[in-house]
């Protein structure tokens, strides 16, 4: 039994977003973190672990500036890693995403006990798309949304958080599953995994390594092969000030008092 888990590399919001001519985001010349929900999956993926004794692997597609992201995966305990990358899959929308993932999830084997864990959706894009996609082109049950994951003799037991409450799904396996924050809190790395980061699998699949595999159409990867259009995308005005007011309560109040008072607030 294996768990493979779906990490995307997405831009530190707290830092500056940069822009390509051609709309896309220009993440090499961005800080990046790990998307917040796959970090989720990622624990959950371990704590599987921890209880069965399974192998996990971590995947992503992006340049190979994601390796470090992987090699932080691997050192909180995953046990391989996987890198899609290639200059012809850049672009792709999330259609050709999951394509492309899926393609290299197919690559790799898909067992019968086997688990896809992905996050809900990406911070960078907020479409909750790839997982469900992904699942769709492996042809693979999916539940969506996974607040809580147990495995029992029958597959999985998830529970679903909903708006109003949650609901609770048996799913066989292999199947895909989404996973929420609610879920769990991420575990950090260790120093034994850190130094074990060398003695792991790490495994780059490029365009080559994809372009035969059944899955992939390679009419409708990549920017020019998605069907999604970009209108316009742009980094937004930095317009806001915020004024640190000094001083006694009576002070500040009256500071602000007048500060409101010349905005025509009050």
């Amino acid at each position: 039994m294996k768990i493979i888990v779906c990490l995307k590399q997405v831009p530190d919001t707290s830092g500056k977003v940069a822009v390509n001519p051609d709309g896309t985001l220009n993440r090499a010349s961005m800080k990046t973190v790990t998307n917040p929900d796959d970090r989720n999956a990622l624990e959950a993926a371990l704590t599987l672990k921890d209880q069965l004794g399974c192998k996990v692997v971590v995947m992503t597609m992006g340049p190979m500036t994601a390796v470090k992201m992987l090699q932080q995966a691997l050192a909180m305990g995953a046990d391989e890693a996987v890198v899609v990358s290639g200059r012809e899959f850049g672009g792709s929308d999330t259609y050709a995403t999951s394509q492309i993932l899926a393609a290299a999830i197919h690559k790799i084997g898909l067992e019968q006990e086997d688990i896809v864990l992905c996050g809900r959706q990406a911070i960078d894009g907020d479409t909750a798309q790839v997982g469900p996609q992904i699942a769709e082109k492996l042809h693979i049950p999916q539940v969506t949304y996974a607040a809580k994951i147990e495995k029992n003799e029958q597959g999985l037991l998830v529970r679903r958080a909903l708006e109003d409450g949650y609901m609770t799904v048996q799913v066989p396996t292999p199947c895909l599953i989404t996973c929420v924050k609610k879920l769990n809190e991420p575990r950090l790395m260790n120093v034994p995994g850190i130094y074990s980061i060398d003695s792991k699998t790490l495994t780059v699949l490029d365009y080559p390594a994809l372009k035969d595999e059944p899955l992939i159409d390679v009419t409708t990867i990549g920017l020019k092969g998605s069907p999604t259009n970009i209108f316009r995308s742009f980094t937004p005005p930095q317009n806001k000030q915020s004024v640190m007011l000094q001083g006694s309560v009576g002070e500040t109040c009256r500071q602000l008092a007048q500060i409101l008072a010349d905005a025509n607030i009050i």
